[in-house]
């Protein structure tokens, strides 16, 4: 049975919102990572190029495996043994400190992802049952930078923030974060105290604060064009997996 997707321009860019050249350079850095496979055993049915496209699809759409089948002539099994070996090889690069790292501006978030594994959510502010991913980007290139193991959404962001191994890849960089990051050692607006309202220098510091740090959300509102972020039916490593994926395509997006 052949499939109505392949790796052309309008299914490219439609499901990952990357132009072909930008595909193709997604393509190098999964194959140079082992995504043609060991070279034994039974062949994959599908190119590696629709395989990615099969798993941003996935991403972006959030369908089942039963519905994606038909679309790229395969069996749902065969799609659930793509996903599982190339969604880990779409992970965003490893953060490296440059020479003007101290020059740079990073901005940290949590944001709420709703989940289907017990193991990985909890009941939530959001009415859902949600894990808390910490991501951070830079706020002159609104790349994602690194992201976090999810941990429960009930988690606070400081604690979830302080656990996550993030701040190594943090030294010498300055980097904001909201009020729920106070005594963390990061950049948070200043607070009000009882009886001491804030001088007009804190407020402006802190409407200068709130305008920069609102380039987190909308990177977060741009990862969320991929339903899987909305609604997670991956279990274990999954989300992390699917987390880390979004962040790639999102910077290979950005990328001219």
């Amino acid at each position: 049975m052949g499939g109505v997707l392949r790796a052309e321009a309008l299914w490219v860019e439609t499901f990952t919102g990357l132009r072909m050249r930008q595909f193709e350079r997604l393509l190098k850095v999964v194959r140079e990572r082992g995504g043609d496979g060991p070279g034994r055993g039974r062949p994959w049915c599908l190119p590696l190029a629709d395989r990615v496209l099969l798993v941003a699809v996935y991403y972006r759409t959030n369908l089942t495996m039963r519905q994606l089948a038909p679309l790229f002539g395969c069996s749902p099994a065969t799609v659930c043994r793509v996903i599982q070996r190339l969604g880990p090889l779409l992970a965003i690069e490893p953060a490296t400190r440059s020479a003007d790292a101290t020059d740079r501006l990073w901005i940290v978030d949590g944001t709420l992802i709703p989940v289907r594994d017990r193991n990985v959510g909890a009941s939530s502010r959001n009415y859902r049952f949600s894990a808390n991913v910490q991501v951070i980007i830079d706020a002159d290139t609104k790349l994602v930078i690194a992201t976090a193991p999810p941990v429960p959404g009930n988690t606070a962001d400081a604690k979830a923030w302080r656990d996550s191994g993030l701040a190594g890849i943090c030294q010498g960089v300055t980097v904001l974060g909201d009020g729920a990051y106070i005594n963390t050692g990061l950049v948070v607006p200043h607070r009000k105290r009882p009886g001491r309202p804030l001088l007009p220098s804190e407020e402006s510091d802190n409407t200068e604060h709130r305008r920069v740090r609102a380039r987190v959300e909308h990177a977060f509102a741009r990862m969320k064009h991929y339903k899987i972020l909305r609604d997670c039916r991956q279990r274990g490593n999954g989300l992390h997996h699917a987390v880390q994926a979004v962040a790639t395509l999102h910077n290979h997006a950005l990328a001219t």
